[in-house]
Formats: C-alpha cells, structure tokens, sequence
C-alpha cells in the first residue's frame, strides 16, 4: 500500500442511536443531501425499469425508495434495515405521503435476507457498503434475491487520498455540522476505493457488474441485466474479470 493511501477506518453496521437518526434524518431535509439522492433516483430511473418489485437495502429513513414510487407508480418498493428506529421513521414518511399502499419498510439483515429467490427486478442500496463487515456477503444476498435479468445497483461513497482526505471532508461536508458532520467524516474514511471495490466485486457473484464514479464524492456498481449487460455468474479461485470503470454523468 502506498504511503499516499488512507487505510479505510471501518464504521459501526447500524445507527441505532435516536440521536444517530434525528441527525441522519434532519440532514436528509436539507437542500443538498436531497439533490444528491435525487441524482441517484434520476440513474435509477435511466436505467428503465418502471414495474415490478424494488428492493432497497439499507433504505434509512425510506426517501430514495419513497422518491422513486412517486416517480414510478407501476413500481412496488421495499425497504430493509437493521434499525427499527430508521424503519419506523420510513414508514411514517409513507403515511405522510400517502405511498402505504406501494411500500413496504422491514427490519431485516442484509447479510440474510428473508426474500425468496429471483424475487426482485430491482436491488439497490446507498451509503451501505462501507458500514458492511462482511460487503461480499450482503452483495451475494443482494444478486440472490434480484431476478436474472434484474437490475443490481449500489452507490456509496468514495475515500480519497490521505493528501487530499481532509481537504474533500472540508468541502464537502460544509453544509454539515455537529454530529452529522461527524457521522459524514467517519462515513468518507470507512468508505471504499474504486479499486477496493472492483476486488470486492471479483470475488462476488457480481464479479461481471461495472464500477462507476459520480463526481468526486461517489462511486459505486451496477448491474443492468439486459441482453447484452453483465449476469450474475459464480466466481472459480483466481478468476478475474475486466471491471469496467466509468464516469457516471448522474
């Protein structure tokens, strides 16, 4: 490892702290935490699939999965989480906008998840990966429960260098204060290099799936499942196959 390179400094798996969530949630009203889940949403939607079932895994507080129901009324969505504090306050937002009857909110495990098989035409998560003790496990869960030709996407953040580390959480996280600036910092630290994550990937059963970067702050994988896209496949010992990495215009 390079001298140049932050060691990732692991974060907890689960906000369970009320505090932790009215933070998380207060932070998610504001102007720029919203536009940027809206850019998740929008690649989303891009991606064309406007029915079926959506899986979002790590959903928080519900609003990206609440986001794209509003958008996509053919589509049903579900949202798990380890926090029964996050879960209730998804489904108090369901009720707040009326979407009861086309979303869902569990307490679940990412690690096993409760679904069927093949269940899913779309699996997603955010911000997940880099609370994830054991990320190969939760993306195996997240391509077992998605359909064949399902759409797997996930997006997190995106570490930088140990140069340039407290230069990004310094202006990216300047709309944050207090504890969700804290949260934000510990987030950046925890998080994944694209490097990282195409190992990550190889030694999944996504071993196929692109790497993409949105912006500097972001990056994450996707899985489209059309003709043509990358399948779900096993990984053989010491296979390795191209991870594609892309800029993300969303």
């Amino acid at each position: 490892m390079s001298w140049l390179t932050l060691p990732r400094r692991p974060e907890p798996e689960v906000m369970h702290d009320a505090e932790d969530v009215d933070a998380y949630a207060s932070a998610a009203a504001q102007a720029y935490l919203d536009a940027i889940d809206n850019t998740l949403v929008e690649h989303v939607l891009s991606l064309g699939r406007a029915s079926g079932w959506l899986l979002d895994l790590g959903t928080g507080p519900g609003q990206i999965p609440l986001k794209i129901a509003r958008r996509l009324p053919g589509l049903r969505v579900v949202g798990v989480d380890c926090s029964l504090n996050m879960i209730r306050a998804a489904r108090r937002a369901a009720a707040e906008q009326g979407l009861e009857a086309r979303s869902f909110f569990l307490v679940g495990d990412g690690n096993r998840l409760c679904f069927p098989d093949g269940f899913f035409d779309v699996v997603l998560s955010n911000s997940v990966l880099h609370h994830l003790a054991d990320p190969v496990t939760v993306i195996n869960e997240m391509t077992r429960v998605a359909k064949p030709d399902g759409l797997v996407l996930a997006r997190d953040l995106r570490r930088p260098g140990r140069l340039t580390f407290p230069f990004h959480v310094g202006w990216y996280g300047r709309h944050y204060s207090g504890l969700m600036k804290k949260l934000f910092v510990d987030s950046v630290r925890a998080a994944y290099s694209g490097e990282e994550l195409a190992e990550l990937l190889e030694r999944s059963r996504l071993a196929g799936a692109r790497v993409f970067y949105h912006q500097r702050t972001h990056l994450g994988f996707v899985r489209d499942g059309h003709p043509g896209g990358s399948p779900a496949r096993p990984v053989a010992p010491g296979n390795r196959s191209d991870i594609h990495k892309e800029e993300q215009g969303f």
